[in-house]
């Protein structure tokens, strides 16, 4: 009988929580506003990338690619279609700093690893070296080649559409982008 009352008491403290936080959260959220981007990622004009490498397990796949800076020479070439920045051979040149990198970690799921490849790109100013920001987008895990590339292509894809929103300059700052 203690118990009975006692699991009551505690659905019902559960339940009362359930209600009270999305309301509580829900003010909260009207007081907060959107925080601005950092001036320098709208204003930037010269940009230099870096190679921040892979890890060790997407190095080893690439190198079985026969490919091992794919992601630095996928993200290199997409920046030069998109056009936005002007894209520099050295960081003094540059007044932001892309640094792209792979990674591939490794999760355990009980006995079986599972592999969660990723785009990761830090934005540095180049004269302070301060991180400005930082976009991550995974990449579908493929056995076969062709599927891989596919997935590599839709993950590149979805960080470029990320940096492409990024350094979009708000209507409120007046300023308009070159496209």
């Amino acid at each position: 009988m203690l118990c009975t009352v006692a699991s009551r008491i505690h659905y019902v403290a559960f339940a009362a929580a359930l209600i009270v936080v999305p309301v509580l959260s829900g003010q909260q959220s009207k007081e907060i506003g959107i925080a601005p981007v950092p001036a320098q990622i709208v204003a930037a004009r010269k940009v230099f990338i870096s190679n921040g490498g892979a890890d060790l397990a997407a190095q080893v796949a690439f190198k079985r690619a026969e490919e091992p800076d794919q992601a630095y020479n996928h993200f290199y070439s997409a920046m030069q279609t998109w056009g936005r920045y002007e894209l520099v051979s050295a960081p003094g040149e540059a007044d932001l700093v892309f640094e792209i990198r792979f990674t591939a970690p490794i999760y355990y799921n009980g006995n079986l690893a599972t592999y969660d490849p990723q785009f990761g790109l830090r934005i540095l100013d180049a004269k302070t070296h301060f991180l400005l920001w930082s976009l991550a987008e995974p990449v579908g895990m493929a056995w076969r080649k062709a599927a891989w590339l596919k997935n590599f292509d839709h993950g590149l894809g979805a960080l470029m559409d990320d940096l492409k929103k990024l350094s979009t300059p708000s209507p409120a700052s007046g300023e308009s982008s070159k496209k």
